[in-house]
């Protein structure tokens, strides 16, 4: 596929993301409910040796995450954060992560909760290129985090390198 498709696909996709948002949230969760009793997530504070934070931008919802995704069945913590950060960002954990704390996401649903790993010890051979899901992704110095990186990113990261109390929710 050429680079020219691939900008207009994400354009396209991008487009359709903010038309349907709510409702592709909507049919996702009515899924998981009736697939799972509770949902499990797990996202990464990734610090390069700049403390420079690692951030994706996805295809199907608005602002800049931390990366990561949703626990499978079956699917440990630590499993499902490698396969998130190999996925998303091609990292490579070269050591072992710290579990920064569990979140009770309840703006996403009232069944959600997200494990955030410090992940510090890791390779990159390089930045992924943008495909359907990960539309950009990068590291940022966190005094000038892009201007819709997410609320609940922001204190993520703030908790981390500010030392700031950690909620029991995500935001």
């Amino acid at each position: 596929m050429k680079h020219n498709d691939v900008e207009a696909s994400v354009t396209v996709l991008q487009d359709l993301r903010k038309r349907y948002e709510p409702q592709i949230r909507r049919v996702f969760h009515l899924y998981w409910l009736l697939a799972r009793s509770m949902t499990l997530g797990v996202r990464a504070v990734v610090l390069d040796a700049h403390n420079r934070v690692f951030l994706v931008k996805h295809s199907y919802v608005h602002g800049w995450y931390l990366p990561g995704g949703g626990v499978e069945v079956g699917e440990s913590f630590l499993d499902a954060l490698r396969r998130e950060l190999a996925e998303e960002g091609r990292i490579e954990l070269a050591g072992e992560p710290l579990l920064h704390g569990v979140f009770f996401n309840s703006h996403v649903s009232p069944r959600d909760h997200v494990a955030v790993y410090v992940v510090r010890n890791f390779r990159q051979d390089r930045l992924p290129a943008p495909n359907r899901e990960i539309v950009d992704c990068g590291f940022f110095d966190p005094s000038a985090l892009p201007d819709d990186t997410t609320p609940g990113t922001r204190l993520r990261i703030a908790e981390v390198l500010d030392g700031k109390p950690l909620p029991a929710t995500w935001r």
